[in-house]
């Protein structure tokens, strides 16, 4: 599979990056600062700097993939529309050159599914950031793409083991937490499968 992986050198993204060239695949990686991608040279591996919200470098590097991995993520807790544009800006590019597959990864809470005290002062502290994340869902839901988005609960730096939790309502049950390589290994899968499409999955251990 040749997909290209956009906020490749974030935590999510570098992991997302390392699993997919292990299994073999053309990686594209996309990022502003190639120095933070932390991998050194791999022949299944192109690396491209540029800006996720200048239109024209996304749809140059989206055309002749199979799929996009999207693991942009705010810089901060104040109001953004970085994710949304940056989604917007997949989907045109997307859609112009006949890529179909796409997976995202926005964060447990867009739906309003944190319940209890935890959940409300998540949704209070993380408000704007989760507000874009929805803006994001949103253009993929009236997009007519084979889309993914992940909603995973809080985030770890434990290594992947490929077992956790998901759920197309709400979280799962009692979940608490899932590694950054899980989160990785769930995006790769459902980029290269049709198992999750259309959905937004919750997901934690």
């Amino acid at each position: 599979m040749k997909l290209v992986v956009f906020g490749a050198s974030g935590g999510i993204g570098r992991k997302v990056v390392r699993q997919a060239l292990d299994a073999g695949h053309q990686v594209t990686a996309y990022v502003r600062e190639p120095k933070r991608l932390l991998l050194g040279h791999h022949p299944g591996l192109t690396v491209v700097t540029g800006d996720a919200l200048h239109l024209g470098y996304v749809k140059r590097e989206i055309a002749g993939q199979d799929a996009v991995i999207c693991c942009v993520g705010s810089q901060g807790l104040g109001e953004t529309t970085l994710m949304s544009e940056v989604m917007y800006n997949i989907i045109e590019g997307m859609k112009e050159h006949g890529v179909s597959k796409v997976a995202y990864v926005a964060s447990a809470g867009i739906h309003g599914e944190l319940k209890g005290l935890s959940g409300y002062i998540m949704n209070r502290v993380l408000r704007h950031v989760l507000a874009d994340h929805l803006r994001a869902y949103e253009l993929l839901l009236e997009s007519g793409l084979e889309w993914t988005v992940a909603r995973p609960m809080q985030l770890t730096d434990e290594r992947w083991t490929g077992i956790y939790r998901q759920t197309d309502s709400g979280v799962p049950r009692g979940g608490k937490e899932i590694s950054r390589a899980d989160v990785a290994h769930f995006l790769l899968t459902s980029a290269a499968s049709d198992a999750n499409a259309g959905k937004s999955i919750g997901l934690a251990y």
